[in-house]
């Protein structure tokens, strides 16, 4: 029997080999992680650049509301490209050089986008632009959750979603920098200078080392045990996530040699659909629906409405200059970034359970407080009538939506989503929510100013904290507490018995994922 924790629940196995050194975390890992994690400012550049510069691109290009609607939205449709050839190439050429190749795409896209002459131009860059974001949302997520030992792998896999809110700042910091420049130039600055930061992510993510587990996976065990002493807490939680990696990829636990030949249905893709999708086992099936579902819920609850149209929204709160409005889109930057970076202090100390449901419990209030605010400056405020209440309820509310987003529901969905998958389906598992994520935030996004003007801006919040709300119920019956847990003892917490003896072949039938004992 395990050790007992104060409440009574058993320790894993990696918890007692990473207890000694808590005094601080590993500084190599993290390295690794945040290098692998600049890729996450890509996709936050141009969601905050998109906030800001859609007003003068608008005017210049003299482009209707629906095409406005497309043009802010599609970028998470182009981005399913990148995010689904991410799980291949992330398999085939390593992690690493996924990570380079999504920086060059960017980089191309943003330079498009800025000499963009008319609306199909600026569509195309924006295509390129998000088949680059695709592959460093996918791929940076993977490699973090492969690359942290289990007792930091909370604060470290939050890290992408630290990044995309540093590259959303980055975006509104742009757009109010350059907002003072004349019209034609000003949104293609903003647009332009999006590709400086991938100049900086493709030469530093040759600095990291490749992930361990596409290392095993392609016969490398040297070089796999190399890079695990360095990133685990421990030489022995180092040799046993080897024996895990190990018995995943088929390769016999005994095995000490430093190449060997990996069974090639372990090496690829190949059958993974067919073990999501079509004959997936209940454990299997479960680990899907709750990845899917927080990536659904986390979009649907209008976190990307806020963030693209916070100028309309301030604007409806009273705030009616331009350059006040994006002053005001830094200042919820600047907040949603600094509670973003609390939440990665938290997350490995409270869990991710109690921080996700408390992220939806206040995102839920701050929801009905902006509806309530902004459908009495709609409904009473006509006639000159200012109505400073209402004006402060829809500011502030505004501010607590983004804040208690951060604590939870903007890093957790990510932190869920590439831990929980079964090694072997984690890159397709990963980019399948990422999928989901994207549509979602599309549908949401390009809907937003339609939805509006059917129900009224007030209304719109309504209907996304009544989304919220069920997220709520849904996050309280499908989330299980995985703080702690190895990537290779996630199963058993959705439902997999525990494996008591090795087959007689000496390999696992799907994932070869040998569990710990574990609980909610």
């Amino acid at each position: 029997m395990g050790e007992k924790k104060e409440d009574g629940e058993q320790l894993s196995s990696v918890e007692k080999m990473a207890a000694p050194p808590k005094q601080g975390r590993n500084m190599y890992a993290m390295g690794c992680t945040m290098l692998a994690s600049l890729a996450s400012i890509l996709l936050g550049y141009d969601i905050g650049v998109m906030s800001g510069a859609q007003k003068f691109i608008q005017k210049e290009l003299h482009i209707s509301d629906t095409q406005v609607e497309i043009l802010i939205g599609i970028l998470n449709l182009y981005s399913l490209v990148g995010s689904f050839a991410a799980g291949f190439t992330a398999d085939w050429i390593g992690r690493r050089y996924t990570i380079v190749l999504a920086a060059a795409i960017f980089f191309a896209g943003a330079l498009l986008m800025g000499f963009a002459m008319n609306y199909a131009f600026l569509m195309f860059g924006l295509f390129v632009a998000g088949i680059g974001v695709g592959y460093a949302t996918i791929i940076g997520l993977t490699y973090n959750a492969e690359i942290a030992p289990a007792s930091c792998r909370g604060f470290l896999t939050s890290l992408p979603d630290v990044f995309v809110n540093v590259g959303i700042l980055l975006g509104y910091i742009s757009n109010y920098a350059f907002s003072h420049l004349r019209q034609s130039l000003g949104w293609r600055f903003m647009l332009g200078v999006g590709a400086i930061p991938s100049v900086f992510l493709g030469v530093g993510v040759l600095a990291m080392p490749e992930s361990p587990r596409w290392l095993v996976m392609r016969g490398r065990l040297g070089d796999a045990k190399e890079v695990l002493e360095k990133t685990c807490d421990s030489p022995e939680e180092a040799g046993l996530r080897l024996a895990d990696i190990k018995r995943a990829a088929g390769i016999p636990e005994e095995c000490d040699e430093v190449v060997v030949a990996v069974p090639k249905k372990n090496r690829d893709d190949r059958g993974a659909w067919r073990e999501l999708l079509q004959w997936p086992r209940p454990s299997v099936r479960r680990v899907l629906i709750t990845a899917l579902g927080i990536q659904f819920f986390q979009q649907a609850s209008g976190i990307d409405s806020v963030v693209l149209y916070s100028p309309r929204v301030f604007e409806a709160a009273g705030i009616k200059s331009d350059n006040a409005q994006l002053g005001m889109t830094v200042a919820m930057g600047f907040i949603k970034t600094l509670f973003i970076l609390v939440a990665t202090f938290f997350v490995d100390r409270v869990g991710r359970r109690p921080l996700m449901l408390g992220s939806f419990a206040g995102m839920i209030v701050s929801l009905a407080g902006l509806g309530i605010g902004l459908t009495a400056m709609d409904k009473l405020g006509d006639g000159g009538q200012q109505l400073q209440w209402a004006a402060a309820l829809s500011i502030s509310s505004t501010l607590a939506y983004v804040s208690f987003f951060s604590i939870g529901a903007g890093p957790l969905a990510w932190v869920y989503s590439s831990e929980i998958f079964p090694l072997r389906l984690r890159a397709l598992g990963a980019a399948m929510g990422v999928a989901v994520s994207r549509v979602t935030s599309s549908v949401v996004v390009m809907t937003f100013i339609s939805l509006y003007k059917a129900i009224t801006l007030g209304g719109s919040f309504f209907l996304y904290a009544g989304i919220a709300s069920v997220a709520w119920v849904f996050f309280f019956t499908f989330l299980p507490e995985t703080r702690g847990r190895t990537l290779e003892e996630m199963q058993e917490l959705f439902g997999e018995e525990k494996k008591t003896a090795a087959p007689e072949n000496g390999k696992d039938d799907t994932t070869g994922v040998e569990m710990v004992n574990g609980g909610n």
